[in-house]
């Protein structure tokens, strides 16, 4: 597989299945290298077998397809009037066809994340408003006005200097400046719309890392809405959004708070009786990665329970089987992403094992859910995946879209089938290695896992220099998933064994695993890396471990900077993104609930104390340069506020007047990802061309 390889593929965006089960509407992006360009397209595919089709009323980067409820209409959002709107269509659920797509919304500040009510008759949508304008409303045309006022005059101002009153001013790569999304609503019949967190100063729902959407859920009555917000004054500080409903009925009503947990509050979803609300809730306050639970609100009694306290991981996302007896869900366990299902009594099972999954709907028959999968080998497509039924075969091979025929060592086996196949011919060309996994013992006795990917044409009688990668974070995981910017298959292909090590910090092994890197970033994760590899080196004969190079992004940029100064052992290191001086980069961020919590307060509550008792001091890369000596890539993009360009130019100024041989990639037009194609193609092409020059 080469790179050109790669952005061949298209790339499943949302999904949708109609409520009778019977059709799949989803988005697919295809990239034209050349032109640097990413199209979206919706198409229109039969559950049950049968090829895709465009979706007719739909133009190339329309997107968000949603069906009615009574699976006769469809609504997406579209452009083609000169701004995102929502847009309905007539549906045929007898043949799939779509026709008479007509304009629902024509708000000046634009709609987003829309979804239908149970009962058909209105949509909800968001927009990003001024707050201080008046409420936009059906009987007053005045707000919707004055938003567009204050865009133009923005537009033609020859001043584009902005004044700051509070933190969160700019987020991940864009300035936030005075607007703030709001939940609107919109009647299907006459397309009149109302603000329904009118004047709020906050973002509803806020900004989060917990996926895109509204982060609401209508009642199955259609009478109430339960939405997520964050009430704290200073939200840059703070990651503890709640649960809140609203009266529907009465357009007076206030929301209420439902939630009681002083951490995140997540993704609302309803029992189709309507019985319980449910959602992903995290305990502690300031941290961004604490345990995602599963909690079950009884709307009756108005108590709250955790629904699945034995269940060590992290709840990724979950949806209501329709007879509201059982609840599907999806976490990291040890590199996979599996899909469970649990009663309401909190008895859980694993429904599959291979690969990752998300985007989950479950289908009329309480026992299919459609849903989209990717593994190391592909990205994502659209599976059907049903209860396992029980066979009397003691073995039983079963076949792997993507992966091929593997051997289940159990009674029972998972009835699985694909739907799309977008890239499934594509892949079949390439030639790659199986993910490995290993398990070591650190120092301390704690049990890690480990990862390797052998290179294409392997030959156990030769000897392969290695590519050791550093995951983000530091809460994620490698595993068993499909990456577009750190392709552990791709970074394989070109003659090398990847290893890649879930060190303290990695999700899906216990909240003690995660919680292990706070307070402690260089310390046990780096022995953690250095053990895990060691053990590599000494199960694999086909390593040379004089021909290693460490890569990292984000936190494993941190850590690469990190290595730098604490071993020689790699011929190479690539730091992409990374933090170089704790102490600047707190000053730099915007998330500072994030530093404030990884390193146990602020840098002034430790001014006057020995470095030693410092964290910003004592796990700061930038005080161990004297030590720097390995070659080093540095990639940093201008427009990264999650972790400042500056730690990339302050760790590419100390190597360069350390004489320590560098070289820095920065794109201007990047934040903290690289996603324009042909950036993406300059980044392979100048990492890997790093590692080739110190390692071949």
């Amino acid at each position: 597989m080469t790179f050109e390889d790669m952005m061949l593929m298209k790339r499943l965006g949302e999904t949708a299945v109609s409520a009778d089960g019977k059709w799949l509407a989803y988005s697919a992006t295809t990239v034209n290298l050349e032109q640097n360009t990413k199209t979206a397209e919706l198409f229109i595919q039969p559950i049950s077998g049968g090829d895709a089709k465009p979706l007719a009323v739909a133009q190339a980067g329309d997107s968000g397809p949603q069906f009615a409820p009574d699976s006769k209409h469809i609504l997406f959002l579209s452009s083609r009037s000169g701004s995102e709107q929502v847009w309905l269509a007539d549906f045929d659920p007898a043949t799939g066809a779509t026709s008479n797509p007509k304009k629902l919304t024509s708000l000046s500040t634009e709609a987003g994340d829309a979804i239908w009510s149970p009962d058909g008759k209105s949509v909800l949508f968001t927009s990003a408003v001024y707050p201080d304008c008046p409420a936009i409303t059906a009987a007053d045309p005045a707000g919707d006005k004055c938003n567009a006022d204050r865009d133009a005059a923005a537009a033609a101002s020859k001043v584009k200097a902005q004044i700051f009153t509070h933190l969160l001013y700019r987020h991940w790569d864009h300035f936030t400046g005075a607007k703030r999304t709001h939940l609107f609503l919109a009647s299907v019949e006459t397309g009149a719309v109302r603000d329904l967190t009118p004047n709020d100063p906050r973002d509803v729902p806020p900004f989060s890392l917990e996926g895109g959407g509204c982060g609401c859920a209508f009642a199955p009555d259609s009478k109430e809405l339960a939405f997520t917000e964050n009430l704290d004054a200073e939200p840059a500080i703070s990651v503890s959004t709640k649960i809140f409903t609203l009266d529907l009925t009465n357009a007076a009503a206030k929301p209420v708070a439902v939630s009681t947990s002083k951490g995140g509050n997540f993704n609302p979803a309803y029992s189709p009786d309507g019985k319980y609300l449910a959602w992903r809730s995290e305990e502690r306050a300031g941290y961004e990665a604490d345990k995602f639970r599963l909690v079950v609100y009884d709307r009756a009694a108005k108590t709250i329970k955790d629904l699945l306290p034995k269940y060590e991981n992290w709840v990724d996302e979950f949806a209501w089987a329709p007879d509201s007896k059982r609840i599907y869900f999806t976490g990291g366990d040890k590199g996979e992403s599996p899909i469970f299902v649990a009663t309401l009594d909190g008895v859980f099972n694993s429904v599959n094992e291979d690969g990752t999954f998300g985007d989950l709907h479950p289908l009329l028959d309480n026992k299919t859910v459609v849903a989209s999968r990717n593994s190391i080998h592909l990205p994502n497509e659209v599976v059907s995946v049903s209860a396992p039924v029980t066979t009397t075969e003691p073995k039983v091979s079963v076949s792997i879209p993507g992966v091929g025929e593997a051997v289940v060592e159990s009674e029972t086996v998972t009835q699985f089938s694909q739907i799309t196949n977008l890239n499934t011919a594509l892949g079949l060309q390439f030639d790659e290695g199986k993910l490995e996994n290993y398990w070591f013992t650190a120092k301390d006795g704690t049990k890690l896992q480990g990862f390797l990917i052998r290179p294409p044409a392997f030959d156990p009688a030769k000897k392969y220099p290695v590519k050791f990668l550093i995951h983000g974070g530091p809460q994620g995981a490698w595993g068993d998933d499909w990456s577009y910017r750190w392709n552990p298959e791709l970074f394989a292909a070109n003659g090398y064994v990847v290893v890649m090590i879930n060190m303290r910090g990695s999700t899906g092994y216990g909240q003690t695993i995660v919680d292990g890197v706070n307070g402690d970033w260089g310390g046990k994760p780096f022995t953690d890396l250095m053990e895990g590899l060691d053990y590599a080196e000494q199960h694999y004969p086909f390593i040379d471990k004089n021909r290693e190079c460490a890569l990292g992004a984000s936190y494993g940029g941190y850590m690469a900077n990190w290595v730098e100064g604490h071993t020689n052992r790699f011929k190479c290191i690539v730091s992409h993104d990374g933090m170089f001086d704790a102490e600047s980069a707190f000053g730099t961020t915007e998330e500072d609930w994030f530093n404030i919590w990884e390193f146990r307060g602020h840098p002034w509550d430790y001014y006057g104390k020995p470095d030693a008792e410092n964290p910003y001091r004592k796990w700061s890369p930038s005080l161990s340069a004297k030590n720097f000596h390995t070659p080093m890539l540095v990639v940093h993009g201008q427009l990264d506020y999650r972790l400042d360009v500056s730690e990339g130019f302050q760790l590419f100024d100390t190597l360069q007047l350390l004489k320590v041989p560098s070289k820095m990639l920065y794109f201007p037009d990047e934040g903290h990802w690289v996603l324009k194609p042909q950036n993406a193609r300059l980044w392979y092409k100048t990492v890997n061309e790093w590692v080739d020059e110190w390692t071949k």
